[in-house]
């Protein structure tokens, strides 16, 4: 019996539990939570991460990772940044060491710079050498869920890797493509959170569309310099993982991290908005890995810096955006 693990019952987990379950006789999503997989396995919805969504028959929800994890073929992460260290090193007794994990999850970890894929690395290595690809693109849960087309990409430096996740994952309305560049794939994903905070405050200022225009060019800018900086292949920001999820993250009414800029814009603290949030806003937590790894790279970052000014100094919208476009005058490229 083919069966796929997902851990992280979020609403990006669940979304993916349902688009994938046609693709396993057995699909088993694990929760922090014990009361919510007992609920979600009971009624067969997620009622605080993804209401209104039906979870298909072969969808078995466990908060027991143990459970979750024997007779897995394959292990895909969903997790927020923050908890993906913790997760896995609870996991690592039961993790198959023949099953492929699939980070799925968009963040830097903060204070060692790390990408997902290299934090899952370096727990599970302690163990056995793992199967590493990464799964990233323009893809919200709720339309995920809803069955509306949706295109990402899966990427390992072992394309036949990245080719079996294409195989296995791709179904009608879930095309996946692939490419070789992890370091772009999950550099891309997780920086545009950053820009995206910064779209929502132009929106929330009341700004127009030359203002996000040109957010969206120079964010595009931004995020090239570092990821390349970093080994990333230029090609791939310009993909699904960079450029595609950017036009998303910032437009798309459904964009966590943009409504977290809009509620700054309109004056409530970062406080405020965290807390009245029951989901992650990964940009929150990118923005200061990005401008730590900025600063190390010495590559410019002045929209991600001006972030973190907001966040970390109180600098409000309306003067770090006068700032921003007062700044020295200088070339394009």
């Amino acid at each position: 019996m083919s069966q796929l693990t997902i851990l992280g019952a979020g609403s990006y987990g669940t979304a993916l539990a349902m688009v994938l379950a046609p693709r396993y006789e057995r699909v088993v999503l694990w929760s922090f939570e014990r009361e919510l997989a007992e609920q979600m396995e009971t009624t067969r919805e997620n009622p605080k991460y993804l209401e209104g969504s039906r979870l298909p028959p072969n969808v078995r929800v466990t908060s027991s990772l143990e459970g979750a994890l024997g007779g897995a073929d394959m292990v895909l992460g969903a997790v927020p940044s923050m908890h993906v260290r913790a997760v896995f090193t609870s996991a690592l007794s039961y993790l198959p060491p023949s099953a492929p994990i699939v980070s799925a999850t968009k963040g830097i970890e903060r204070g060692t710079s790390l990408r997902m894929s290299e934090v899952i690395g370096a727990v599970v290595g302690a163990k056995f050498v793992p199967q590493l690809a990464v799964l990233s693109g323009p893809s919200f849960a709720k339309e995920l869920a809803r069955g509306e087309p949706t295109l990402v990409a899966a990427s390992s430096v072992d394309l036949a890797l990245a080719g079996r996740v294409q195989r296995e994952f791709a179904g009608p309305t879930f095309r996946i493509y692939t490419n070789n560049d992890p370091i772009g794939t999950e550099l891309g994903g997780a920086l545009k959170n950053v820009i995206a905070i910064a779209a929502g405050v132009c929106s929330g200022l009341g700004l127009g569309s030359n203002a996000m225009a040109g957010l969206l060019t120079r964010g595009m800018a931004e995020l090239t310099r570092l990821s390349v900086s970093l080994g990333a292949q230029a090609p791939t920001l310009m993909g699904l993982a960079g450029l595609g999820d950017l036009i998303l993250t910032c437009t798309g009414d459904l964009s966590r991290n943009r409504r977290v800029g809009l509620e700054l814009a309109r004056g409530r603290t970062l406080q405020e908005i965290q807390e009245g949030m029951h989901m992650v806003a990964e940009g929150v937590e990118n923005t200061y890995s990005a401008v730590e790894l900025a600063r190390r790279q010495r590559v410019s970052m002045p929209i991600a810096e001006t972030m973190h000014a907001i966040f970390s100094q109180g600098k409000s919208p309306h003067d770090a955006l006068r700032e921003l476009m007062e700044r020295e005058l200088g070339g394009e490229l």
